[in-house]
């Protein structure tokens, strides 16, 4: 029988020993450009929405405006954040998280502690799995999608989830990965924050969710 814990430690194992060169120089370029910390940490909602500190590589500046209050995304975000977020490298660190058995390789996107609250029923199914480092949202539109649209797929893989769609998500990862297109949602640099669904975030028809994956990766919205 599939244990999908199992795996995804197995997995996670294997790509640190793998991308471990690719760690330490991203690492050495965060900390030339940003300083330390060279790694972004903060608490996300998990498995049953209990909270966990989520890792990623920093691609903001911690910079403020004359009150003290941070500058938008868009004047915060590096030349070397944009890069990191494109290609998705930001997210690797998200390995200890899997192997810390927080995360699983896929799964719904972890998103911020506040949006809990506003979630439907039918939306808060997102957290009866563990979040993923990428996951069908990530492979069908990741941030050109609406949030609605977004906990539709999340909801539907909740009830759906297997080791072949494990496989095809991870599979159709890489090609978005490559593509590195999603990462905005219009003219922000990363996606809106969720002000509560006005439509009800119904599942909708998602008979075949995975189908029409022609781009993309993540959520990294609100990120110092």
């Amino acid at each position: 029988m599939w244990s999908k814990s199992a795996f995804d430690r197995t997995v996670a194992l294997l790509g640190l020993i793998v991308l471990s060169p690719l760690f330490a120089g991203v690492s050495a370029l965060v900390r030339v450009t940003l300083g330390s910390p060279i790694l972004f940490r903060q608490t996300r909602p998990g498995l049953h929405e209990r909270p966990f500190t989520l890792y990623k590589f920093r691609t903001m500046r911690n910079a403020t405006d004359s009150e003290g209050q941070p500058l938008p995304d868009s004047e915060r975000l590096t030349t070397l954040g944009s890069l990191l977020r494109r290609t998705s490298i930001d997210e690797l660190p998200q390995i200890l998280n899997v192997i810390k058995g927080d995360m699983s390789i896929v799964g719904p996107r972890p998103l911020l502690m506040e949006y809990v609250p506003l979630y439907t029923p039918q939306q808060a199914r997102r957290h009866q799995v563990r979040p993923g480092i990428t996951g069908l949202v990530q492979v069908s539109g990741r941030n050109t999608l609406s949030w609605d649209e977004k906990f539709a797929l999340d909801t539907w893989y909740a009830g759906h989830r297997s080791l072949g769609l494990d496989l095809r998500i991870i599979g159709r990862t890489f090609l978005c990965v490559l593509r590195g297109e999603g990462v905005s949602h219009g003219e922000h640099p990363t996606m809106p924050p969720f002000a509560g669904s006005r439509a009800g975030g119904g599942v909708g028809d998602l008979s075949a969710p995975v189908v029409d994956t022609r781009s993309r990766g993540d959520d990294s919205q609100v990120q110092p």
